[in-house]
């Protein structure tokens, strides 16, 4: 089980993440416009770099949903690679069975 800390952090970067997406959006697209003149498009940098860093979808970490873990993650089934085989034994998960040959 990962930490408690960790993984509640990474629900508050989620929450904010979804926050600021429109204005975060906005700003981008005003940055990267090219018909613009060069002073505004400066200014919707300047803004974007005032917003929290933690608005920034990069910033979020994959976890798994049971376990907290934050590597050998799969997206599909958002959990990892742990979690995944010891469902997967118990027969919980549909259409997963174990290799044999």
């Amino acid at each position: 089980m990962a930490k408690k800390s960790a993984v509640n952090r990474n629900e508050m970067v989620k929450k904010l993440v979804a926050q600021y997406a429109a204005k975060r959006e906005a700003l981008k697209a005003t940055a990267n416009d090219e018909s613009l003149p060069l002073e505004e498009r400066f200014e919707a940098r300047l803004k974007l770099a005032k917003l929290p860093r933690n608005s920034n979808p990069t910033r979020i970490r994959n976890r798994c949903e049971l376990t907290g873990r934050p590597r050998a993650f799969y997206r599909k089934m958002k959990i990892s690679r742990i979690a995944l085989r010891k469902l997967g034994n118990e027969g919980q998960i549909p259409g997963l069975t174990k290799a044999s040959w």
